[in-house]
This record gives structure tokens, sequence and C-alpha cells, in this order.
């Protein structure tokens, strides 16, 4: 287990290595100069060249990647250009809100898409297996721009049921203001005892994170399907059906285990892939994390801060792919030998 920790662990070092220079180069390559984004399209040329020398940027580029990656493992992500702070302090403020998003929304969508999956492999070409395949593939298929927005104008306009925007209600700030200590709202007002933000910021949350969870879901279900299938057709089932087991419990007691192992890669990778696909969604619903930052950010032409995004964005998918190497390794010992 020790030598598959360090295998997983170099590799995970060398994709973010190789997404940081790339990120680097892309920096150098898209149209514009930060020095005139940061010192204004009426600066002088004294100013610009203020700026220049400030970021480095009259270096040869092998100087400037190499004190990129000193500052990156020193803290220092670069100064946004639009906000005037550290990228490295906006992206503290905006990820908690999309890690509360999204980590919802996989809640959500491992809750509904597991159980579904068993229930269609169960059943497998009757009709509980195919009202499964067919929801599946309309929550893979629609765009999440137009699901966040029919169900905003059905749950929110129209019905009343939900909010329509926002992480709460900013009249709570006033009358029940919120102590921070992670910048993840849950989890504060569960800390601190705010029930009344708590139940603002679950209420807001329902809409947004259902919208996220739909894709995740329905891929789940897909796959959960796809792979329980193939394991009822093993030995290991042949022989728990022959000595008289129930199709059920072969499938959730002897073929559940192994299928695990497709499933939580699949979570590493929806849940890098939900971040960014809820860009759209924050944008739609007013949900204050990465998508309004990074908004802001190609706006503004803010290079350190867009960099910043795609940094946090692979680490996090890297981060989360080597979490399930790990649970895969402990789940199935054959994971250990690849």
């Amino acid at each position: 287990m020790v030598g598959y920790l360090i295998r997983r662990l170099g590799q995970a070092l060398l994709v973010v290595a190789g997404v940081v220079t790339l990120t680097f180069v892309i920096m150098r390559l898209v149209p514009g100069d930060p020095a005139v984004a940061y010192a204004g399209p009426k600066a002088t040329p004294e100013q610009l060249a203020a700026a220049r020398e400030r970021f480095g940027l009259d270096d040869p580029l092998a100087v400037q990647l190499v004190a990129y990656l000193r500052d990156l493992l020193t803290g220092d992500w670069g100064t946004s250009l639009h906000s005037r702070r550290p990228v490295l302090d906006d992206l503290a403020l905006a990820f908690p809100a999309s890690l509360e998003l999204v980590g919802s929304a996989l809640v959500i969508a491992v809750a509904v898409g597991l159980p579904v999956g068993v229930l269609a492999a169960r059943f497998k070409t009757k009709f509980p297996d195919f009202v499964v395949r067919v929801g599946s593939m309309l929550a893979v298929s629609f765009p999440v721009f137009w699901l966040a927005l029919a169900v905003q104008t059905i749950f929110a306009t129209g019905l009343g049921w939900f909010p329509v925007a926002g992480e709460y209600d900013g009249d709570l700030d006033t009358t029940s203001p919120l102590t921070l200590w992670t910048n993840i709202t849950v989890v504060d007002a569960l800390i601190t005892g705010n029930w009344p933000i708590l139940t603002s910021t679950l209420w807001h949350l329902v809409l947004p994170a259902l919208v996220v969870a739909a894709y995740p879901a329905g891929v789940i279900a897909q796959l959960t399907r796809a792979a329980l299938i193939e394991e009822s057709t093993q030995d290991h089932a042949r022989l728990a059906r022959a000595l008289g087991f129930r199709e059920s419990t072969i499938l959730t007691r002897f073929s559940l285990r192994a299928a695990l192992n497709p499933v939580l890669a699949l979570v590493a990778l929806v849940f890098a892939y939900s971040i960014v696909n809820g860009f759209l969604v924050e944008a739609i619903f007013n949900w204050p994390g990465l998508g309004r930052y990074a908004t802001a950010s190609i706006r503004s032409h803010d290079t350190p801060a867009i960099a910043g995004v795609t940094l946090l964005v692979a680490v996090v998918y890297v981060l989360a792919n080597l979490v399930v190497d790990l649970l895969q390794g402990v789940v199935d010992p054959r994971a250990r030998a690849r």
C-alpha cells in the first residue's frame, strides 16, 4: 500500500507541474498586456514601465517561469488586476462557496445515482430499467444553463417555492450576522449555531444544487448499472446464484463492492467537472463562488486571477483523483498492482 501511495503521489505531482507550466504559457500567449490591465488604459509610459517591472514582464520567458514556480511554492499566486488583492486571498473567499454548492450536489448525485443504478441492474430490460435509462439520459443531455433557467423559472419565479438567487437572505447580515470560520456558510452557521442563516442557506441551496447534481447523478446511475450487470456475470455471482441466493442479494452483497471501483473514479472526474460546470449555475443563481470571480476576471483580462482559478481547479481534480485512487486500493487490492 505504501508503494502504491508513493506512485500515485508522484503521478499527481507530475500532473500539477504540467498544469502549472501550461497555465503559465497560456498566460503569456493570451492577447493583451497585463501591465496595461493593471495600470489602466490611460497610464503614462512611466506607470506602464513600473507595472512591467513589478510583474517581471521584461525578463526572459524562462526566468519568468522560474519566478512563477517559486512564487507558487511560497504561496504567492500573484495579484489580481481587478481586485488589487492577492489572488490566493480572493480564491480563499470564492472557493468555499463553490465547494459548498458542488459538495451538496455530489451528495445528492451519489444518494440518487447509486441506488437508482442498482435498481436498473436488478430489473434489467424491464420497465424500471427503461425509466432509469431514459431519466439518466435526459439528466446527462440537458444543457446545465437551460436546466438552471427552467427550474428557476418554474420553482422560484412561477411557484415561489424557493428563492430566486443568492446564497442566503441578505437582511440576515443585519439581524443575524455570521461569524466566519471556514467561509463555508453552512458549516460556519452550524459551528456558531446561527440557525436563521443555516435555514436560509439550505433553502437557497436546493435549486442550484439539484441543477449541478443532474449530470453526475445520471452518469453515476448509468455506470453503476453497467458495472453491476457486468459483475453479475462473473464466476462469483454465478456461484452465489447456484447456491440459491436471491438476485438482489447477489447484486448488493457480492457484486456492488467490486462495481464501486469505476464509480469512485467517476466521482473524482465529475467533482472537478462540476466545479467548472457550476460556473454557469453560479452566474444564473448569483451564487458567490468561483464562477462569479472567474467571470469578473475574464471581463477585465485579469490573467493572474484566471490562472489562479485554472490552477485551483486542476489541483482539486488531482487531489480528488488521488483520494479515489487510495480508496480504490482499500476497496479492491487488485487496484494496487496497476
